[in-house]
């Protein structure tokens, strides 16, 4: 008997055997098999049961006060009362003189008030439910009941009768009730979301469904945008009798196609279930089939040679025997459908836009309820306001309001997840409830049964003390009348889970912070004071938003020698504005120098090895839009790169070798090149220092950035914000740099809690040792490496220097220049609680 149950009728069972449990009940009883209808809340059953507002809740308590708790489970799998099983053999009858063909939840109801002895049947009778009303509103269901819902008059009458009579005038559909949802019963129970906004989308598909021909609308949209929810909302429309005359008998049902083609495992055992549906639809004539991501209708049962589900709806659709009504993406609408002309001349489409910020603020309103319903947590207008506004804002793959809805609920259930934990006074009386059990089951080892019977009265008690104080809490009573919210911090939160973006970037005023910008940038590059204040300037405006709205955040190009700054500025920048370094996106343009290799920025074509894995460039910034793309050594780069970088700082998009379109609009683009670089310490080098002293920024950036215009082009060069050329370093500037990077090493120590100091000598003498004009800071890097972390490498890994020392460097006669392989121009004294001295490169013990 249970191969025909269907999936949701098998759960059913299930559910009962561990409603069973729940009880402590050795069995499975006609209680427990209507408890289990109730928790399956997809099925006929539950539907029908809610329709006479029977709920979850009640049954539980009426089950509770009938038959009560039992002693501990045996664990193991419950068998049927003989009730129970006489119940599922009463529904197997149902469903043979109903013509059903299969087992369903609204079958095992239908038995569970045929056999009126059963402790379900006294449920059911407490709450006041007649069994026959029971009966009608299943057989309403079953029948397609809304055409007679205030328009027959007509209830059913008697148990089979009634179904025949029903039958007789609207033709069953238990194919679609089996592969299928009837959206327009969903909308009269009040299942289904609340459609805001979208009245101008619903108006037009009626008027689509009113055509005499190629009346089958199809929705285009992207992801997210509410193609679902607009129909929907027809079927709302319908349920509350808001359309026309010709579509009032209207049902709209949904079709499964994954369901559909499941478990046809022969040729023809898909081509036949779908032509049952076809059949049935055809009978009935006032049902609109509505089949979400219709593309996949292309291709979906074909196989061994087999026709797909389109080939088979096409000629139906041709002879305006179907109504249907699709939705699907631009993208896939174009890669299946378009292609089979066919298919496409029998469908009129309608294009759905993404909604705008305030468009889907009025949509959050709409919805609030439910999800303060689901949560239990109040959502207040901030909260909906910031998840429009950040959503749009930050989140630039997906769409609104799909993204916004998202934000409000995950911050929901953050919060609730947050202050709904388990009060303190429940695990007292779980502690409480354990010992009375363990005492109970001494008792009865002991053969003290009227002891134990004692402590079985009480654990019943303890167990529904717990039950009501748990349904108190629940329901707020236990809280002191605060219940938790969410506001724009809790959504900007998430938006910082998701984007990597932090916190206060998105909700505190940055304006004071933006003002001290060059403070912060300082305090990781050093000596180039005209470059951070160009920077900042940008910025400051982007930021104001003065900036074009198409044109990126910012975009400049780094000029000058080698180790002055360029790339540390970039990433220091990244880390301010976006709040780690890892939303820097560096390229080697070293690597694009040729022709061929300028495709690996946006993708390969179609066909070529690497076309699915997408391009270096856009898939990083597709996955993180907010960071600063860094173009090391721009001059280095094919020309044909600077065509996409034209295309980048003009509209500030870019189209990868799939057809996806990145927004670059949140990125700063930022160039490094040393063209010039050469000029510069020419020029700088005459007069050994004399030209040097009187040679001012302005005429120093002329010089560079005429060498510059002859490699860029002037198209280029005028979409650029700011050309910024970088100063070289002076003796005075890799002082402040030797203590940035000393910090560094003062920190790793710090974990290893050794004490690091250098006097100020020392600080001279290695700053003096790693000044290069022609190479910048980086040989002061080296210097550090060879001089003191090389030498107190070797001393860690002797045990030289243990936990809880203290490390003082300071400076030797050794001259730099004149140091050998194996010296050092420092000493390294460690002291507490031992003391090493490395001289002259050698430790003396």
């Amino acid at each position: 008997m249970f191969e025909r149950f269907t999936e949701r009728a098998r759960k059913v069972v299930v559910l009962a055997q561990e409603e069973a449990r729940h009880f402590n009940h050795n069995y499975i009883g006609t209680e427990h098999l209507l408890l289990g209808l109730l928790r399956e809340d997809e099925g006929v059953a539950a539907r029908a049961l809610g329709s006479l507002n029977v709920t979850l809740d009640e049954v539980r308590e009426q089950v509770e006060s009938i038959v009560g708790y039992g002693e501990e489970g045996t664990g193991g799998q419950a068998p049927f009362t003989p009730r129970s099983k006489k119940v599922l053999e009463l529904a197997l009858r149902e469903a043979l003189q109903l013509g059903h063909n299969y087992i369903g939840t609204e079958h095992i109801l239908l038995g569970l008030v045929r056999e009126s002895e059963g402790v379900a049947a006294r449920v059911l009778s407490n709450l006041g439910v007649d069994p026959d009303k029971v009966r009608r509103e299943v057989v309403r269901m079953l029948g397609g009941g809304r055409s007679q819902r205030g328009r027959s008059g007509s209830g059913g009458g008697e148990a089979t009768g009634g179904a025949r009579g029903v039958e007789a005038k609207r033709p069953k559909t238990r194919q679609l009730d089996q592969y299928g949802r009837n959206l327009t019963a969903y909308a009269e129970e009040g299942k289904l979301d609340p459609v805001i906004g979208r009245s101008k989308e619903i108006e037009r598909i009626m008027q689509i469904l009113v055509r005499r021909t190629k009346n089958n609308p199809v929705i285009i949209g992207e992801p997210g945008v509410g193609k679902t929810a607009i129909v929907e909302g027809l079927a709302q429309e319908i349920s509350d009798d808001r359309v026309p005359d010709i579509l009032a008998d209207k049902e709209v049902y949904t079709l499964d196609l994954g369901a559909l083609v499941a478990g046809s495992k022969y040729r023809g055992e898909f081509e036949e279930r779908l032509k049952k549906i076809m059949k049935e639809i055809t009978d009935h004539g006032d049902i609109i089939l509505f089949i979400d991501e219709i593309h996949n209708l292309v291709g979906a049962g074909a196989a061994e040679g087999a026709i797909d589900a389109a080939s088979i709806l096409k000629p139906a659709l041709a002879r305006g025997e179907l109504q249907v009504v699709g939705a699907t993406t631009t993208d896939e609408y174009r890669k299946y459908v378009e292609k089979d002309k066919a298919l496409e001349r029998r469908f009129q489409t309608i294009q759905v836009g993404e909604p705008t910020v305030e468009e889907t603020e009025l949509i959050l309103k709409g919805l609030r309820d439910r999800y303060e319903q689901h949560h239990r947590i109040e959502i207040t207008d901030e909260a909906l306001k910031a998840a429009s506004e950040l959503g749009h804002r930050y989140i630039a793959d997906r769409f609104l309001p799909d993204k916004a809805i998202d934000l409000v609920d995950e911050a929901a259930s953050k919060m609730r997840i947050k202050t709904m934990s388990s009060p303190p006074y429940y695990k007292e009386i779980d502690e409480e409830l354990n010992e009375v059990r363990s005492q109970k089951e001494a008792a009865i080892d002991g053969q003290e049964f009227e002891k134990a019977a004692r402590l079985r009265d009480s654990e019943r008690k303890l167990t529904l003390q717990r039950r009501e104080l748990e349904k108190s809490w629940r329901d707020g009573g236990d809280g002191g009348g605060n219940q938790a919210s969410i506001g724009e911090n809790e959504i900007a939160e998430i938006v910082s889970m998701w984007t990597g973006i932090p916190v206060k970037k998105m909700t505190e005023e940055e304006s004071e912070r933006l003002l001290k910008m060059e403070d912060a940038l300082h305090g990781r590059v050093v000596g180039q004071n005209e470059a951070i204040k160009a920077v900042s300037r940008s910025i400051r405006r982007t930021m104001a938003g003065l900036k074009d709205p198409n044109r990126p955040s910012g975009s400049f190009v780094f000029l000058g020698p080698t180790g002055v700054g360029k790339t540390e500025l970039a990433r220091t920048l990244a880390e301010y504005l976006f709040g780690d370094q890892e939303a820097m996106i560096r390229l080697d343009m070293s690597e694009y120098m040729e022709r061929h290799t300028v495709s690996r920025l946006v993708g390969s074509p179609p066909g070529y090895v690497g076309y699915d894995e997408g391009g270096q460039l856009t898939e990083q910034v597709r996955r993180r839009p907010y960071s600063v793309v860094l173009f090391d050594e721009i001059e280095k780069a094919h020309p044909d790169v600077f065509n996409i970088l034209l295309q980048i700082l003009e509209d500030g998009m870019l189209t990868d070798a799939q057809g996806r379109t990145v927004d670059f609009k949140n990125v700063v683009l930022i160039m490094t090149s040393n063209v010039g670089a050469q000029h510069i310490n020419k020029t700088k080098s005459l007069g050994f220092g004399g030209d040097e002293a009187g040679l001012s920024y302005k005429e120093m950036k002329g010089r560079v950035t005429t060498e510059l215009r002859k490699i860029f082009r002037p198209e280029l060069l005028n979409r650029i914000d700011e050309t910024i050329v970088f100063h070289k370093l002076e003796r005075e500037d890799m002082r402040h740099i030797i203590e940035i990077q000393i910090q560094r090493l003062k920190k790793q120590l710090v974990e290893r809690e050794i004490a690091l100091e250098f006097t100020t000598e020392a600080l001279d003498k290695l700053s003096e040792a790693g000044y290069d004009p022609a190479f910048g800071a980086r040989p002061l890097r080296r210097v550090l490496q060879r001089m003191i972390e090389d030498p107190m490498s070797e001393m860690l890994l002797r045990g030289e220097i243990p936990s809880g020392s203290k490390v003082v460097i300071e400076p030797n006669d050794i001259n730099y220049d004149d140091v050998s392989e194996d010296e050092t121009i420092v000493s390294i004294t460690v002291s507490q609680p031992k003391e090493v001295v490395l001289g002259k490169g050698n430790p003396t013990e």
